[in-house]
């Protein structure tokens, strides 16, 4: 099991980005108009935002715009319901907002 550790752990660091900047939140508040203008500027590949010393977040350019009309239906057709389904139909439970 170790040599499967080992080649995960080579590949995620293969993979990371040659230019990273690891801050913590405090002093990514401070600085986070900077450190953006780095990312979109490609001074820097990434931003990894760090509290108690653990990463929470980061922060990465946007490589390609999505226009929104691809995403609208893209899972059309993936969702199936047994005969008889009736999704309309009330369930019975009693909300606390009708109460």
């Amino acid at each position: 099991m170790d040599h499967l550790e080992w080649y995960l752990s080579e590949t995620i660091m293969a993979s990371l980005p040659t230019s990273e900047t690891v801050i913590g939140v405090t002093a990514f508040k401070a600085q986070c108009l900077g450190l953006i203008d780095d990312v979109v500027q490609g001074k820097t590949d990434r931003i990894v935002l760090l509290k108690h010393n653990r990463p929470i977040a980061q922060i990465t350019p946007i490589r390609e715009e999505v226009a929104l009309d691809d995403l609208w239906g893209a899972m059309r057709g993936t969702v199936t319901f047994l005969p008889g389904v009736d999704l309309t139909e009330p369930t019975g439970e009693v909300w606390d907002a009708e109460k």
